[in-house]
């Protein structure tokens, strides 16, 4: 088969490797149907994070079931599924308490911009549609898999309620998602910050009420003069980077919650000063699994529609462009198809 390869930041392949396998009984093999470039991938593309070796990439996915090993029996060949980017038995006591992303054999995807997936865990990981939806649904449930699933975690850390104040730090695909989220969790007012003009008339259509193109701290100091100095009640960081979490923190009121779901990078908090905003703070790896199925039955129903934020489309042997597209900020997210 044939997949994506980061040898060095900006060094991006199509490249022969080999077919996946099943290695345990609880994997599957899918093949796949659709796949795209995450946020987070820029990252070691950029130089931010180290490519020590050449390695795969990609960890969102939507697929066919081509194979499963004996202990699969949740999923079978032929179905149409779904998963998250952290595999999960969806049994362990953490996958109980809502945190499958933290499962005791919790094994996150990293191979997904290919055209076959070994899929670990696919026990707990994989759910299926009812039936073969139509392709106009595909980039929806692709969004599922990870940016809608993280959006809503940052939704859901951060306690959005009805008729609440909620503000988005980040204009990116999980920022855009945390919008939707937001308004189908009730939110009354969504401030979205963003310097974008695409960025901002889509998040006005996914239900942003507000948009704020100030950063640091003008930009806290702009949400709490919307706010009546008080500032918001659940603020949803989804960048991961000093200046986003720090305009997270002082953006929040007293009492308010911030969830923060991008990937931190040299992120440090002080705090004494934590201790005495009366925030609170909850993010890491959102636990997809769990709001899997009701994701998709949103998707399905119409009643979201988060893949409007793959605005550039390309066959999978241009994965380089997509992820360069993206780099210079010509694409919010790029949906793959092999």
């Amino acid at each position: 088969m044939r997949g994506a390869v980061i040898h060095a930041p900006g060094d991006i392949r199509f490249e022969t490797l080999q077919d996946p396998k099943i290695l345990k009984p609880t994997d599957a093999i899918i093949r796949t149907a659709v796949t795209c470039v995450c946020g987070s991938d820029l990252w070691p593309y950029r130089g931010a994070e180290p490519t020590d070796h050449a390695h795969p990439m990609g960890h969102e996915y939507v697929g066919f079931v081509e194979e499963v090993g004996p202990e699969v029996t949740a999923v079978k060949p032929g179905q149409l599924v779904v998963g998250s980017f952290a595999t999960s038995d969806n049994t362990c006591a953490n996958c109980r308490n809502g945190f499958p992303s933290s499962c005791v054999n919790v094994e996150f995807m990293t191979t997904c911009q290919a055209e076959y997936v070994r899929i670990p865990n696919a026990q707990g990981t994989l759910v299926a549609t009812d039936g073969i939806p139509d392709e106009k649904f595909w980039p929806g449930l692709l969004a599922v898999s990870d940016v809608m699933g993280t959006g809503w975690w940052a939704a859901d850390a951060a306690e959005v309620k009805p008729s609440s104040t909620a503000v988005v730090v980040g204009d990116g695909a999980v920022g855009l998602c945390a919008v939707i989220a937001a308004k189908e969790l009730g939110a009354e007012r969504i401030i979205a910050m963003s310097r974008h003009e695409s960025r901002q008339k889509l998040a006005r259509e996914f239900g942003a009420t507000d948009i704020v193109t100030e950063r640091g701290e003008e930009g806290a100091a702009r949400i709490k003069e919307l706010t009546g100095g008080i500032g918001a009640d659940s603020v949803l960081e989804c960048v991961g980077t000093q200046q986003s979490m720090s305009q997270a923190l002082h953006s929040a009121r007293p009492g308010g919650n911030v969830g923060f779901v991008g990937v931190p990078h040299e992120v440090a908090l002080d705090g004494q000063e934590l201790f005495f905003s009366h925030v609170g703070l909850r993010g890491g790896p959102a636990p997809v699994r769990r709001y899997l199925p009701d994701l998709i039955d949103r998707v399905l129903s119409g009643a979201i529609d988060p893949g409007k934020v793959f605005d550039l489309t390309l066959p999978l042997d241009q994965v380089a462009e997509g992820y360069q597209a993206m780099d210079e900020r010509r694409a919010i997210k790029t949906l793959l198809t092999p």
